[in-house]
Order: C-alpha cells, then sequence, then structure tokens
C-alpha cells in the first residue's frame, strides 16, 4: 500500500469517527438532508465522469459512437458476470459479517448499508483509479490526497447517518488502491488515456447507480456491475486493434 492509499484510509476512519460521534448529537432530519445533499454530489460527479465519452483518445480508438457501444457492451457483460459472482450478495454478507464481528449491537441493516454505499463510492470513482495509477507510476498522489480529503468529508455525514459501518469501507478501498498502484507499477505504461477514459466514462454510469442507492429512489445492484470496470479498457483495446 503506498503512501496516498495509506493517507486516503486514515482520512475515511477520521472522518467516520468524527461522523459517530456527532451522529448522537444531531437530529435525525439533519442526518437524512446530509445524506440527500451527498446523493446528489455523487449523482452530478457520475454525470461530469460521462464527458469521458468525449475525450479525444477515446473516440480516436474506437469512433465516436463507439465510445457509448462500449460502455454499454461494458456494462451488460459486467453486470452478467457479477451476477454470476454474487459481488453484491457477498458484500452484503461480508459488511453483516464486519458488524457482528465489530459493531455492538446497534442497528444491523444500518450498518451494512453504510459500509456497502460507502465502499462503493469511495472505490468505483475514477479519482480512486487514476489516483492510484498516477501513484503507481511515480507521479505524486497528488490526485489521491484530494479525494482523501473528499473521503473523509463524506465518511463524515454518511457515518453521522449510517454509523461504523462506514468506517469498513476503509479495507477494500485500500485493497482496491493498492492492488491498482502495484498494478501501475509494474504495467502501468500500457495503459493508454483511451483506457483510462472508458474506465472513467463505466465508473461514471456507476456512480449514478450509487447515487440513486444514496437517495433510495432505487437499490441498484451497482456491485454486480464492477466487472465492467474491467471489461471497458478490454473492449475498448481489441476495438482498437481488430476492428
Amino acid at each position: 500500500m503506498t503512501l496516498g492509499t495509506i493517507i486516503n484510509v486514515f482520512s475515511i476512519l477520521i472522518g467516520a469517527g468524527i461522523g459517530v460521534g456527532l451522529g448522537h448529537r444531531l437530529p435525525a432530519n439533519i442526518s437524512r438532508t446530509l445524506t440527500d445533499a451527498l446523493g446528489l454530489v455523487v449523482l452530478v460527479i457520475g454525470g461530469l465522469n460521462l464527458i469521458a465519452l468525449t475525450d479525444t483518445s477515446f473516440v480516436a480508438a474506437v469512433s465516436s459512437a463507439g465510445t457509448l457501444l462500449v460502455v454499454l457492451a461494458s456494462l451488460v457483460l459486467g453486470s452478467v458476470l457479477g451476477s454470476m459472482l454474487r459481488i453484491e450478495q457477498r458484500l452484503s454478507h461480508f459488511g453483516t459479517w464486519l458488524q457482528l464481528k465489530a459493531s455492538r449491537g446497534g442497528d444491523k441493516e444500518k450498518f451494512i448499508e453504510g459500509f456497502v454505499n460507502a465502499s462503493l463510492l469511495f472505490t468505483i470513482g475514477p479519482m480512486a483509479v487514476l489516483g492510484a495509477l498516477q501513484d503507481g507510476l511515480g507521479q505524486g498522489f497528488d490526485v489521491l490526497a484530494l479525494k482523501s480529503t473528499l473521503d473523509g468529508l463524506t465518511s463524515v455525514a454518511f457515518a453521522a447517518a449510517l454509523g461504523w459501518g462506514v468506517a469498513f469501507a476503509a479495507i477494500p478501498v485500500g485493497i482496491w488502491q493498492g492492488l491498482l498502484t502495484l498494478l501501475a507499477a509494474s504495467a502501468g505504461a500500457l495503459m493508454s488515456d483511451a483506457l483510462v477514459a472508458s474506465i472513467t466514462a463505466t465508473g461514471g454510469v456507476l456512480l449514478l447507480g450509487t447515487g440513486l442507492r444514496v437517495l433510495q429512489i432505487r437499490m441498484v445492484s451497482v456491485a454486480d456491475m464492477l466487472p465492467a470496470l474491467v471489461l471497458a479498457p478490454l473492449i475498448t483495446w481489441a476495438v482498437a486493434s481488430f476492428i
């Protein structure tokens, strides 16, 4: 685990600790409003990430119409694969196990909701991918430093409403970003701008789904769609190379 990811992990833990401390003092309507505000911000960030569909390198690789098709194909295939692997169910079960091991009573569903939603939000965003890649390539951890600040503030608001489950999102963040950093250190030169753009655009769609979950509009099975983040650059590479 690199310095950028270590800072990110501690920002989540500290933010969650502050949020839990504040949670007992905040009226329920304020906690709910904070969560709603975060949900709206997540939707905005997800929408902004879709701008990557017009990235010049991405368009040059697969054509202007092809960028959306790549994202669509990645999401469809990724959803099928994720559903077969039962990623969402396994993540929920992991959250249940953590709650049993670490929580002293409390609301089980709230713990799991905090863990799952925070894990999705903190790991699938393009800042996690781009920041870890940048760190692995030896280009500094500026992006992860910014992400750490945002994640810390988000953890405060989430934990105030959902409790200690948010803190345990630091585990998948550390694993995911650590693996990406190691991958970038060994094969980062192979990640072209087009491949990164495909991940960013696909991640934007997943963030929209996460926003809907946070707002409790629809419990989109975002975790089951996570394989799309791996499939998107592979499909982009295949289209650019063979079509």
